[in-house]
């Protein structure tokens, strides 16, 4: 058993923990909708608490479909969306979490995802084709990685943008530049008072992002 000293932090998303009972480690093993994912929380971000919106993400894709996720971690998002998907391209800064991923991918037998250790900002120079849906589950800081998002999604598709904040619509102004030809938001989970996670569901539309 253990607790988190303090929040995530870090461009590899990770935070302290304490142990406090048990075997002295942060590995563990976690299972989901029938996926099995091992990992270290000390070194890999992974949100069982995100479990119901995995579900939901995967209820919109479909079969046929390409799909980004560009902050992949141990690979929750892109093993549960990989059951729906064609195709899932699985990116994260973190070479701990590509490690983590490889291996639920192996565990699971799944060879659909192709887990990439890269820098989300420079993506749209290692993938030539768009994507349906482009998943960015950075909740802290994601709006700085938008014009990537928009730039490898295709018209049409959606782009599924996590943010933490304190007032609804409050990432909506950073989408003023981008084509968006719809965006639907809701509360995912609550974080700290007066502070929650958010999802925004944005339709990309035509147009060039700047």
């Amino acid at each position: 058993m253990v607790a988190p000293e303090g929040h995530v932090e870090g461009p590899y998303r990770t935070r302290r923990f304490t142990v406090l009972a048990g075997e002295p480690t942060t590995e563990t093993e976690v299972r989901e909708h029938g996926l099995v994912f091992r990992v270290d929380l000390a070194e890999v971000y992974f949100s069982a608490r995100l479990s119901t919106e995995r579900q939901r993400l995967a209820g919109l894709v479909e079969p046929g479909e390409r799909v980004l996720d560009m902050f992949a971690g141990a690979g929750p998002f892109a093993l549960t969306l990989a059951r729906a998907a064609r195709f899932v391209a699985a990116s994260d800064i973190n070479p701990a979490a590509v490690g983590a991923m490889i291996e639920n991918c192996r565990r699971n037998r799944i060879t659909n995802v192709l887990p990439v250790l890269a820098d989300a900002a420079r993506l749209p120079s290692v993938f030539t084709r768009p994507f349906d849906h482009v998943v960015m589950n950075l909740p802290l800081s994601p709006l700085p990685f938008l014009p990537a998002a928009f730039s490898l999604c295709r018209p049409g598709g959606t782009i599924h943008l996590y943010h933490l904040q304190s007032a609804e619509g409050e990432a909506l102004p950073a989408l003023a530049p981008f084509p968006v030809a719809d965006v639907v938001e809701h509360r995912v989970r609550s974080y700290s008072p007066g502070r929650w996670h958010a999802a925004y569901d944005i339709l990309a539309g035509p147009g060039t992002a700047p």
